[in-house]
Order: C-alpha cells, then sequence, then structure tokens
C-alpha cells in the first residue's frame, strides 16, 4: 500500500511540475488552460483513468489555483 502513496505523489508531483511549465510558458491563458486539459486528458486515456470532462477541467483549474498562490 505505501507503494501506492509514492506512485500517487510521483504523478501528482510530475503533472504539477509539467503544468508549472505551460503556465509560465508565453501563450494566451485559454490556450494554456486549452493545453494542460489535453495533456491531463492524455495521461488519463494512457492509464486508463476515468474522468468526465467536467471533472478534468476542475483538476486544471485546481492546478491553476495552486501554481498562482
Amino acid at each position: 500500500m505505501k507503494s501506492l502513496g509514492y506512485i500517487g505523489a510521483f504523478l501528482g508531483g510530475a503533472l504539477a511540475g509539467a503544468a508549472l511549465g505551460i503556465l509560465l510558458a508565453p501563450e494566451k491563458g485559454s490556450d494554456t488552460r486549452e493545453k494542460i486539459t489535453d495533456t491531463i486528458e492524455d495521461f488519463l486515456k494512457k492509464h486508463n483513468i476515468k474522468l468526465n470532462k467536467k471533472e478534468v477541467g476542475d483538476l486544471v483549474d485546481d492546478i491553476q489555483d495552486v501554481t498562482e498562490e
């Protein structure tokens, strides 16, 4: 069970790092949010994790809120 925690922490950190990198890129906010959403959707599909579009959007918003602090 501990290994699942480590894997979750690693994946969360990787997603947060990718989101930060994308958010700091010099592009329009709408383009950046779309890229983040697409990246997360690709990740979820690759790992067979089921979330609906609204849940993915909420996740993107949460990541954006954390990076603005």
